[in-house]
């Protein structure tokens, strides 16, 4: 049982220490490439997932205001630029005991039923989320399910739904590794209490019901037993067909217990390893095969270069990727899997934003909305890049210089994509070999005109690309 591994664990951490500020944890365990593919049907899906890309809202930091009244005003240029999903942190009151910085981790949850007053007031959240669904965009909230904060209103309601050793809360363990965590305003739930699943399934029936929101991004969904996600999965359905997103990515039952989509962390890893050298592009196709046997065959993941604590803790865009940020963003937006845009991104945010002050985003120009329009706005309209079944599998296009090229087509009923990436930094003059992807295309970014034979030859610049659609 949990609460009996944790007991355990507990011994190991009173002989180690804590390790830095980081609110949450990378999901960068190495492939098992030997594990079979797990056969299990898809959970529900709200129909306009098909086609949906992402962008994470950061309240306190997305405007001077910090308030959701500033982020409706925005969602009209969002929606231009072709978001679907607005994801947003957490929104619920701070936990103040062991408060960290000034205003505390928006992860720290003080009640799972009020809203952060810094943010606004229920109806100025019911405003946003209904001003969304009239643009056709959905909103999903940001649910710590593991831990609350230190004076949550549980602490003195429920106290039996903690984990208690020697009858005292404790910060949360890690349950693969049993290592503590360094999450010291957070206390661990025991989800061996059935009343404290209940609790939770009501909390999270709560805003679904009231609010209209459209499901969860689920933080550290791996330190909460996948038969508890089982147990929830219908109960929020029965309101809605929700979308529900794992910030997890080494659980592939967790898809069939409930997730629609989870972390593409190993992609991520892979990317920031080829942008600073340390790989070279056939390292894309070696985890892809890796995914396709631990995960089912209508999974995606959430693919990334940038989210709040790749920002925050690990290092800008810039810093992470260097040159090559424009052809790795244009790979997660092409490649099997559902886009993310960090807030600011579009802005070539170049800092990172403090995560326990305010710390807010200067918006300049938008300069780079039209490159993300490109990219989403394809995602729309050409179904080859639909998610799961609902999209093309990526086919690999071979080429005599397959160390630093990278190439593919997807390809649904009549609508193909193909691109080509020169993931190097030196200029490469290359041929594409082959078949399958030849025809008439246009270019999404300069929409000049190209013709695609077997052994056509290309030239791409350090970090250059092409996107090319029929």
């Amino acid at each position: 049982m949990i609460r009996t591994y944790l007991l355990t664990a507990l011994t190991a951490c009173l002989l180690l220490t804590g390790c830095g500020e980081k609110q949450s944890t990378d999901q960068t365990t190495a492939v098992n490439e030997t594990a079979d593919t797990t056969a299990v049907p898809a959970p529900p899906a709200p129909e306009w997932a098909k086609n949906a890309t992402i962008y994470e809202i950061n309240t306190r930091q997305f405007s001077a205001e910090g308030t959701f009244k500033a982020v409706e005003k925005q969602l009209p240029r969002l929606k231009e630029m072709g978001v679907d999903i607005l994801w947003l942190m957490p929104i619920y009151p701070i936990s103040q005991t062991n408060k960290k910085g000034t205003l505390g981790s928006p992860y720290a949850v003080a009640d799972y039923k009020a809203i952060n007053p810094d943010y606004g007031t229920a109806a100025d959240l019911k405003a946003l989320v209904n001003r969304a669904h009239a643009l056709g965009m959905h909103v999903i909230l940001d649910w710590v399910a593991n831990h609350t904060g230190r004076d949550h209103v549980w602490t003195r309601e429920h106290p039996d739904w903690y984990t208690l050793v020697n009858g005292r809360m404790i910060a949360p363990i890690d349950p693969k590794t049993g290592k503590p965590t360094d999450w010291t305003d957070v206390i661990d739930l025991n989800y061996d209490n059935p009343a404290l699943r209940t609790g939770m399934i009501d909390a999270m029936q709560y805003w679904v019901r009231e609010f209209d929101v459209d499901g969860y991004r689920c933080d550290v969904a791996g330190f909460v037993p996948v038969d508890f996600w089982a147990q929830l999965r219908p109960k929020l359905d029965s309101i809605k067909t929700v979308f529900m997103l794992s910030e997890w990515e080494d659980e592939p039952e967790q898809f069939k217990a409930c997730f629609n989509m989870n972390y593409g962390w190993s992609m991520h890893t892979v990317m920031k390893a080829i942008a600073k050298g340390a790989r070279k592009a056939p390292s894309i196709d070696s985890l892809r095969e890796a995914n396709q046997k631990r995960f089912p065959a209508w999974y995606y993941q959430m693919l990334f270069t940038q989210n709040h604590d790749e920002n925050s803790w690990n290092g800008t865009l810039n810093e992470s990727f260097g040159p090559a940020a424009d052809a790795m963003i244009v790979l997660s937006s092409t490649l099997e899997g559902m886009p993310l845009v960090y807030n600011g991104m579009e802005s070539k945010l170049d800092k990172r934003l403090a995560f326990f002050e305010k710390d807010s985003i200067s918006w300049g120009t938008y300069e780079k909305a039209p490159f993300f329009k490109a990219l989403l706005t394809l995602k729309h309209r050409n179904r080859a890049l639909w998610n799961g079944l609902a999209g093309g599998k990526a086919q690999k296009i071979t080429t005599d210089h397959d160390a630093a090229i990278y190439a593919f087509h997807r390809q649904r009923d009549n609508d193909r994509v193909t691109v080509v990436l020169n993931l190097s930094d030196k200029p490469q003059t290359f041929r594409l070999l082959g078949e399958g992807y030849e025809g008439m295309y246009t270019d999404v970014f300069d929409h000049q005109s190209l013709e695609l034979r077997p052994y056509s030859s290309m030239t791409l610049q350090p970090w250059g690309y092409r996107v090319l659609t029929n």
